[in-house]
């Protein structure tokens, strides 16, 4: 039987300074195309293809782009033949370190004196689930993010925030404001008559502790809505 293994693309028979750990090493990962840097995680390839040319077609299930890549799910990456499991995990583990990253250097420095202090560092947060979520930020007295915390998950269709625990929360983080926050997965930004109801009654229950809700935030693909920005909050 003919041996279907092509000995060509395999990355140890490329010349040294075409095989990406190498090229890391001796030139800096900046050099490195995305698709390089995802073959490292990836590690080798299969009978059929590189780690590298099964990078670029993990790519593709992205458009190329590594945000919408950040969005797939453990069981979308793993329609790569090649992929299996343990790859695909290695590789939402890799984009999830970068989001963090990003946002974590945006937390350092923010002080909120307008929603477009937060909105961005909001939306890096939870723009990209497929399903919406309901988060809150905690500050300080001097209006610097305490902590952020995704209070509850839902489906697609919604979600539900129990004022309770948000308020017990901010307790223990010494808050004396928070700004609420939620995705909308359709890219719709405007608010619904239960995102109106729900933050109405977390500001009511917070001014029986001097808390104060300053905002709350629509994030999607599209941009961001402020209630304190339209005066609704």
């Amino acid at each position: 039987m003919e041996n279907t293994y092509n000995t060509s693309t395999s990355i140890k028979n490329w010349a040294i300074d075409d095989r990406p750990r190498e090229k890391l090493m001796t030139k800096g990962p900046e050099t490195l195309s995305n698709s390089e840097l995802l073959a490292i995680l990836i590690n080798n390839g299969n009978r059929e293809k590189s780690a590298v040319e099964l990078a670029k077609e993990v790519l593709k299930l992205g458009h190329d782009n590594l945000n919408e890549l950040g969005k797939l799910t453990l069981k979308e990456i793993q329609q790569i033949k090649g992929i299996g499991i343990a790859k695909a995990i290695t590789i939402a583990a890799a984009l999830e370190l970068g989001r963090r990253r990003h946002a974590g250097t945006m937390l350092e420095k923010i002080t909120v004196t307008c929603s477009k202090d937060i909105a961005l560092y909001l939306q890096t947060k939870i723009k990209d689930f497929s399903y919406e979520v309901f988060a809150v930020v905690f500050l300080n007295k001097s209006n610097k993010i305490n902590h952020f915390e995704i209070i509850s998950r839902g489906g697609i269709t919604g979600t539900i925030a129990d004022p309770r625990i948000i308020l017990k929360k901010a307790l223990e983080e010494n808050a004396t404001s928070i700004v609420l926050c939620h995705n909308h997965p359709s890219g719709n930004l405007q608010p619904s008559r239960a995102d109106e109801e729900i933050t109405n009654k977390i500001k009511e229950a917070a001014k029986f502790l001097d808390i104060k809700v300053i905002d709350h935030i629509i994030v999607s693909e599209e941009g961001y809505y402020s209630f304190a920005d339209e005066g609704r909050i």
